[in-house]
């Protein structure tokens, strides 16, 4: 094993609430790889809607806001720490935050072949202890630590070398949220001659949404802030909706001829959950991996019944989805979004940029 330092800076979550919980240490033991395991050398990391909905502890079933300046810099007086993760379980603390990494492997544990050491990489999130017992996964930067910090270690095969002329910086804006979209798009099968209404188009999900949706050959209709519609078009953006459309129906027929799509991609939910599942043809499928205006929404369901439509929810993805985001990467066919740069210091400056959703795409954290 390559001799690795005793102590290291990171930030630790010291528990659930506001910004303030997130403290910048020095004095942080670096991780050791255990057998089948590598250390990474953290350069870059990005920030992630998980990261405050774990801070604030938003994943409450007490939780029923969106996530706004308020909530997401003080966090939630209803939030109950026992349903403080993503799958509604208890965290222990200081944990650290940090799901998208982009970093070189320093060092490897028993089984996994020292050639590895040097390689650059980016970290699939999802620990998959059995693959068909999606209950108890873990994710990288919740359950077990992550990459807000100059080391971390991850399973061997968590970590994939990749070869391409992207900065650390790109790197690191894909590993979350482009494959949490690649599962997103990939569930309902969007393809060829889909019509997809993508919400929340300007984040990091919804902008790589645009991106693997036109990959596939469908047509996009993105709804974003009219301020940001400008930096969607380059990404692939066929039609540009407003973020609220007083009347949905009548904006989307000249674009799709009824005023329905094929599929919705969903990362909003809230208020515009019912107004944009309405906009679905008979046998129309949606998806979503957020709800950043809310998580209680008001839905007929004799429109899921008697449509036949089928809804997806798309958080644990299978390896082969990471894989093939690597794929796509290497081969030139998305492109890194960054909407801001800071450095792991100033933490807070970004979480509270991240916040207000000015940003299209990625703020990324460089880790020196």
């Amino acid at each position: 094993m390559t001799e690795l330092p005793d102590k290291m800076r990171a930030v630790l979550l010291t528990g659930h609430g506001g910004l303030d919980k997130l403290v910048l240490r020095d004095d942080v033991p670096v991780p050791r790889p255990g057998r089948g395991e590598v250390v990474v050398r953290v350069r870059a990391a990005a920030l992630n809607n998980t990261d405050i909905n774990t801070r604030t502890a938003w994943y409450s079933d007490k939780v029923t806001d969106g996530i706004t300046q308020d909530g997401g810099t003080d966090g939630f007086a209803e939030a109950e720490a026992d349903q403080g993760s993503w799958g509604g379980q208890p965290l222990t603390f200081p944990r650290i935050q940090g799901a998208d990494v982009c970093g070189k492997v320093a060092a490897v544990g028993d089984g996994v072949d020292p050639a590895r050491i040097g390689q650059r990489v980016i970290i699939d999130g999802w620990i998959r202890h059995d693959l068909n017992d999606i209950e108890n996964w873990d994710y990288f930067g919740s359950e077990l630590n992550g990459g807000f910090a100059q080391f971390t270690k991850v399973p061997a095969e968590n970590a994939h070398a990749l070869v391409c002329d992207l900065s650390d910086v790109e790197l690191a804006s894909f590993p979350c949220a482009y494959a949490t979209s690649e599962n997103m798009v990939d569930r309902p099968r969007v393809g060829e001659g889909d019509q997809v209404l993508i919400t929340g188009a300007s984040g990091g999900v919804g902008s790589a949404a645009i991106q693997l949706c036109k990959r596939r050959g469908a047509t996009v209709i993105a709804m974003a802030s009219e301020a940001k519609h400008d930096q969607l078009v380059p990404l692939g953006a066929d039609h540009l909706l407003p973020r609220s459309v007083a009347d949905l129906e009548a904006t989307l027929r000249p674009l799709t001829g009824d005023g329905r799509v094929d599929v919705v991609l969903d990362v909003v939910g809230g208020d515009g959950f019912p107004l944009v599942v309405d906009r679905l043809r008979p046998g129309g499928r949606y998806s979503s991996a957020g709800a950043i205006s809310g998580p209680s929404v008001a839905f007929n369901l004799r429109n899921l019944i008697y449509r036949d439509l089928e809804f997806y929810g798309a958080t644990c993805l299978q390896p082969r989805v990471f894989g093939n985001l690597v794929g796509y990467i290497e081969r030139g066919e998305v492109r890194p979004v960054i909407g801001a740069v800071f450095p792991m210091e100033e933490i807070h400056a970004a979480q509270e940029l991240f916040i207000t959703k000015q940003k299209v795409g990625k703020i990324v954290l460089t880790v020196d």
